[in-house]
């Protein structure tokens, strides 16, 4: 989709389901978590995952129709902002054969020591790493429109 990084295309499967026969809602932090590790592994400094230097603060989540089983979910993301200590992304996730929305979300990542336990500056590299993959420099700060 247009203005987005990356897509990547999960495959519904039964026990993302709950009693209704949907996706339950819980589930959507797992697509969005899928779609940010494919985003990480987009940097060309390579690092692997387990030295991912945020923790997601905040996720909010608008759910907007149903996904079942058999239907594939295009979960695509990008980075809108950087402040000192963090940045955020959005998403949309639609039914990939019917292009319907099923939810749209935000996240909030702060960069974190994990040695230190505690917040701290967005190194450069990653500053960096994050406007490479979006193609161009990003705010300091949530914008709105």
């Amino acid at each position: 989709m247009s203005g987005f990084a990356l897509c990547e295309e999960i495959s519904v499967r039964f026990r993302d389901t709950d009693a209704m026969g949907h996706v339950n809602n819980a589930v959507y932090l797992t697509y969005l978590e899928v779609a940010r590790q494919a985003y990480w592994q987009r940097f060309e400094e390579k690092t692997t995952y387990d030295e991912v230097p945020f923790v997601v603060a905040h996720v909010s989540i608008d759910f907007r129709d149903q996904l079942r089983v058999g239907e594939v979910a295009r979960v695509c993301l990008r980075t809108t902002w950087v402040s000192r200590s963090s940045f955020g992304m959005e998403y949309e996730l639609r039914e990939r054969d019917s292009d319907r929305i099923v939810a749209t979300a935000t996240t909030i990542q702060v960069t974190y020591d994990y040695e230190a336990e505690r917040s701290m500056p967005v190194p450069d590299w990653l500053r960096a790493e994050l406007e490479a993959i979006e193609g161009h420099a990003l705010p300091p700060g949530p914008t709105s429109g």
